[in-house]
């Protein structure tokens, strides 16, 4: 899947075609044959996740704008815009979820949350995860260590990792999130005496 931090321009997913902008998932089915034309004078920037890696191997495919003779329409599209997603709440922050099994995608779930100044408790999932800032600036906390964040950071958490992200700002720290495998942003365990057993901060 990817996420479009910067630009505009045209994806096109097996022939398919979309606009694409800021703040824009896409989900690839395996094999989808991906094209895309960067229509403005700025670079185009985007932020690839896959899952499961498929090692180190390249495939390469001849580049794709039109659709195969016979082609069945692309459902559900293949292109989810943040804005048009429903915004969830847990506790203080909120998220939205981009790119789930709504579009195709059972294993890996995409989100975007958005954190208040402060910091949470510590908390763990038993997911992995990988997150990416998109802006603000913080703190982010793994155990007893933590290092700055700011946009372009990106963190990968092991399941069962204790964590919290601190807001160190003054307005909001927005983050995109990738996890596998798929559920909820909001599923959360947190730290206690019992809750750690399994979950001893990594140094």
């Amino acid at each position: 899947m990817l996420f479009v931090l910067e630009g505009r321009g045209t994806a096109y997913v097996d022939g398919w075609p979309g606009r694409i902008g800021p703040d824009t998932g896409i989900y690839l089915r395996p094999g989808a044959c991906l094209t895309i034309n960067n229509d403005g004078p700025g670079p185009l920037t985007l932020l690839s996740s896959r899952c499961p890696d498929p090692g180190t191997g390249q495939r390469t495919t001849a580049p794709r704008t039109a659709t195969a003779p016979g082609a069945s329409p692309l459902s559900p599209s293949p292109f989810v815009r943040v804005a048009d997603r429903r915004a969830q709440t847990t506790g203080d922050r909120s998220y939205r979820v981009v790119v789930d099994g709504e579009v195709g995608c059972d294993a890996v779930t995409q989100f975007v949350g958005t954190i208040p100044p402060g910091r949470s408790p510590d908390h763990f999932h038993l997911y992995e995860e990988v997150l990416c800032i998109l802006e603000g600036r913080g703190r982010m906390w793994a155990g007893r260590t933590h290092a700055s964040i700011g946009p372009g950071s990106c963190i990968f958490l092991p399941r069962r990792q204790v964590h919290c992200v601190e807001n160190t700002g003054d307005g909001p720290l927005r983050l995109m999130g990738v996890f596998y495998p798929a559920g909820s942003p909001a599923a959360r365990r947190y730290r206690s005496a019992s809750s750690t057993r399994n979950a001893t901060p990594r140094k």
